[in-house]
């Protein structure tokens, strides 16, 4: 018998017995494989664990030395899934580790709070990177990816879409005027967005697949928050996210531009990368954030 747990299980269960046939009932097996268990244990063992005759079998001194130890080794395991609190676990206690880009950074904290709150002892473990996570290396649980999906071995609900926004400060287009084409820009101050990966500012994309690379930027960082403040200081136009832009152009304080070169809106995914088994505090927390982000 290949598991050795078992086969201790069930020398413990004949050794209680009066035979095989007693042990087998007990177990809820054929006799059969009682005693393949048995045979195969005490071939791997070298020595005989029962005197057997026809009126039943009898434990050698080797077998109820092995006995007393295997009881003492098999309730110990039995005891350890004993002790895990099934009412915890339907609770969802744990840790979800999610990865997703800083935009998402006071989101998810606020929109998963209520799920928080009604589940104590879950704990929501919150990455931020612009870069993919490596889901193994980083234990990662849950991610939101702006962008397409091209790891098929994900399960991965599609949530909506981030459009991009090149945008400036009102103040800073009355001093410099309004570009009327992608060619413009090179004269404009820009701000900078640098891909950490990279080292590099990230080009900025538009429709029908052109690229704008911003060689010589006015503001340089690798936080879209600082980005977009120095866009709302006037510092220079900046290609920016709609969540970011988008308050901002509401109220005003900033102005999109070339807006009919806008690129296509990038979409945005929910994902997992473990198909199965799901622990019910991972599944809990992916819906929750299929929920709040569409």
């Amino acid at each position: 018998m290949a598991n050795r747990l078992e086969a201790l299980r069930v020398f413990c269960t004949a050794a209680d017995a009066a035979n095989f046939r007693e042990a087998a009932v007990r177990l809820s097996v054929s006799p059969q494989v009682v005693t393949r268990a048995v045979r195969e244990l005490e071939e791997e063992l070298g020595e005989p664990l029962f005197h057997r005759s026809t009126r039943g079998v009898q434990l050698t001194d080797f077998g109820r030395q092995l006995a007393e130890r295997a009881r003492v080794a098999v309730g110990g395991v039995d005891e350890l899934f004993h002790q895990i609190d099934r009412r915890t676990l339907s609770q969802h206690a744990g840790t979800v580790r999610v990865t997703a880009p800083h935009v998402y950074a006071r989101l998810i904290p606020r929109a998963l709070a209520p799920l928080l709150a009604a589940h104590p002892g879950l704990v929501l473990d919150l990455r931020l990177s612009e870069q993919h996570a490596d889901v193994v290396d980083e234990q990662i649980d849950i991610g939101v990816r702006v962008g397409p999906m091209r790891d098929a071995r994900f399960v991965a609900r599609a949530v909506g879409k981030m459009p991009l926004h090149v945008v400036a400060a009102p103040g800073l287009i009355e001093r410099v005027g309004t570009p009327q084409g992608l060619d413009a820009l090179s004269a404009l101050p820009l701000t900078a967005l640098i891909d950490r990966s990279s080292g590099r500012p990230w080009p900025w994309p538009f429709s029908k697949r052109r690229v704008v690379t911003v060689s010589s930027p006015a503001f340089v960082t690798d936080n879209i928050d600082a980005e977009c403040a120095a866009v709302l200081a006037g510092v220079g136009f900046g290609q920016l996210i709609g969540p970011l832009a988008e308050p901002w152009l509401r109220s005003g304080a900033l102005v999109s531009v070339l807006e009919a070169d806008a690129p296509e809106p990038f979409p945005i995914h929910v994902y997992r990368p473990q198909r199965a088994p799901v622990p019910a505090r991972v599944r809990l927390v992916y819906d929750e954030l299929i929920r709040v982000l569409r």
